[in-house]
C-alpha cells in the first residue's frame, strides 16, 4: 500500500476516534458509516454490521469513560480504526477521496480542547524509537563501553 494511504488512514482513524464523545460525533458517525456502506446502498443504516456497530460500541465505550480516561482509550481504539480504514482503501482505492473529506469535517468541527494527536511508535527487531509530538527529542548516546563513570560503565 501506498505511503500516502497509509498515513491518511492513520489520520481518519485519529479524527473519528477523536470524534467520540464530542459535540461533532453525529455528523461523523454518519461520514464514517457511509465509507463502510456495501456495494450501492446509500443509507447510513445499511453499513456492514461489523463497522456500524463497533462505530456505536466504540462511542459508547468512550462515552462511559471518565474524562481523565478518555484519551488512553482513544489511543487504544485508534489501531483498531486504522486497520479498518487500511483494508477499506485496498478494496476501494476510490474511498480515500471521501475520507480526506470526512479528516477535514471532524478536525474543522472539533475544537481545540477536543483535537487529539495520537501516536504510535513501533520499534522492531532490537530497533529503537525517538519520537516527539509538539516537542524536541534530544538524545545523547554513547557506544558500549564509553560510558562516563557513573553512566553504566561497570568499570570504576
Amino acid at each position: 500500500m501506498d505511503d500516502a494511504l497509509l498515513v491518511l488512514a492513520q489520520a481518519g482513524a485519529g479524527a473519528v476516534v477523536a470524534a467520540m464523545a464530542t459535540d461533532a460525533w453525529n455528523s461523523a458517525r454518519t461520514r464514517a458509516a457511509h465509507l463502510f456502506r456495501r456495494g450501492d446502498r446509500v443509507s447510513t443504516d445499511e453499513v456492514e454490521p461489523l463497522e456500524g456497530e463497533l462505530l456505536e460500541r466504540d462511542h459508547q465505550l468512550i462515552v462511559a469513560m471518565e474524562d481523565r480516561d478518555r484519551d488512553e482509550a482513544r489511543a487504544r481504539l485508534q489501531p483498531g480504526w486504522e486497520l479498518r480504514l487500511r483494508l477499506l482503501l485496498e478494496s476501494r482505492p476510490e474511498a480515500a477521496e471521501e475520507i480526506r473529506r470526512l479528516v477535514d469535517e471532524i478536525e474543522s468541527s472539533l475544537g481545540s480542547a477536543e483535537r487529539r494527536s495520537v501516536q504510535i511508535n513501533t520499534a522492531r527487531d532490537h530497533g529503537q524509537v525517538f519520537a516527539a509530538q509538539g516537542g524536541t527529542v534530544i538524545v545523547h548516546q554513547a557506544s558500549p563501553g564509553n560510558s562516563p563513570p557513573g553512566r553504566g560503565n561497570t568499570e570504576g
